[in-house]
């Protein structure tokens, strides 16, 4: 008989988790609150880009980055053919660009420690630089190039995780408007808004910015908050920018439907998705200095999506102490899109009573109490 698992919270890291779950012969119910994918998932940019973002410290979160970021290949094949539905998924490589010379050594510092995890990077500048990218600043001192660095068109992979968890026979349960864990020691009992009940034998949050809700319920404290990520886009010439470029100011991102993706201006504005003048001013106020051809024009598409933020950085990712049947898989901030393969894996190999995957350790959901 499939145990019955149900998953609180529709974005990339509930969907993944389905997904991966209804591959192992669970029965699995997707609770969402609004609709799939509608908060940070859907208005991500989609990069898969752990050697960029993540440049100080060679720790089990750079590790879980980058063991997700090599299951990639392999993992959107199977959810395009599950699915029925292609998505972008274009191995871009990136160009980490900087202005100055010590920034330049911070580079060559970065790429020491990065090629002891097997990173296939090289250090680009001068005409070559020019060659791989030929609309950038002349004023960039040099740029790290990351071949491995990929990014997703972040709506339709989740449109088409959504579908391949359908496709497997996952229930999923949207505009709830709300949900109260009613029983998770004797069993999993959870109410919607309207009286519905929805029971099981396994419970795994994934409610991204509203997990720290939950804290009551549990009893540990769920240091997990909404940080407001405002995004603008401009309509270019497919192939006019080639990679993923990283700044110390943000990232601009080349989409095959000719945009061209820039983000991401953060604030702490609770759980407004509004779009704002000043965070985009923050974006428009730099990225010209990235590429010169964005001073004459204006973004044809601004959009906000809150990202969940621990307060160590770290996603909650591991079971519940003295009550291993519910699973903590959130606190994704930023890299919600690039963690969802490994997050999904790893959860079910926890439910699956498999070796827990060990940069877990640092993830467990009660280390703030």
């Amino acid at each position: 008989m499939q145990e019955k698992v149900l998953i609180l919270g529709g974005g990339v890291i509930g969907l993944a988790t389905a997904f991966e779950l209804s591959r192992r012969n669970y029965d699995v119910t997707v609770l969402e609150k609004t609709s799939c994918g509608g908060q940070a998932s859907g208005a991500a940019a989609g990069m898969l880009a752990p050697y960029s973002e993540i440049g100080e410290d060679p720790d089990d979160f750079f590790k879980l980055c980058l063991d997700s970021l090599r299951m990639y290949k392999t993992w959107q094949a199977d959810v395009k053919a599950i699915s029925k539905l292609d998505f972008e998924y274009t191995e871009s490589g990136s160009l980490h660009a900087v202005y100055h010379d010590a920034d330049v050594l911070a580079l060559e510092t970065r790429q020491s420690w990065q090629s002891e995890w097997g990173a296939e990077t090289e250090l680009i500048s001068g005409e070559r630089l020019w060659d791989m990218e030929p609309t950038l600043s002349k004023d960039i001192k040099a740029a790290m190039y990351y071949p491995e660095e990929s990014h997703v068109f972040a709506p339709d992979y989740v449109k088409a995780l959504e579908a391949a968890c359908r496709r497997n026979g996952v229930k999923i349960h949207e505009h709830l408007e709300a949900v109260e864990v009613v029983d998770f020691k004797q069993s999993i009992t959870v109410r919607a808004k309207e009286g519905k009940e929805f029971t099981g034998e396994r419970l795994i949050v994934c409610s991204g910015a509203w997990s720290n809700e939950l804290e009551d319920v549990f009893g540990i404290r769920i240091p997990v908050y909404p940080i407001r990520g405002q995004i603008c886009a401009y309509d270019v010439p497919v192939d006019q920018v080639k990679h993923i470029v990283y700044t110390s100011q943000g990232y601009l991102v080349p989409k095959g439907n000719g945009t061209l993706v820039n983000g991401a201006s953060e604030d702490i504005a609770g759980f407004k998705t509004d779009v704002t003048d000043k965070g985009i001013q923050r974006l428009t106020n730099w990225n010209k200095q990235v590429f010169p051809f964005l001073a004459d024009m204006n973004p044809f598409h601004t959009w906000a999506g809150l990202r969940p933020a621990t307060q160590d950085g770290f996603p909650l990712i591991g079971k519940l102490e003295g009550a291993s049947q519910v699973v903590f898989a959130t606190g994704h901030y930023r890299n919600g899109i690039l963690l969802s393969p490994i997050t999904a894996v790893a959860v079910a190999d926890l439910l699956d009573e498999k070796e827990a995957y060990a940069p877990l350790a640092s993830c467990k959901p009660e280390r703030f109490m």
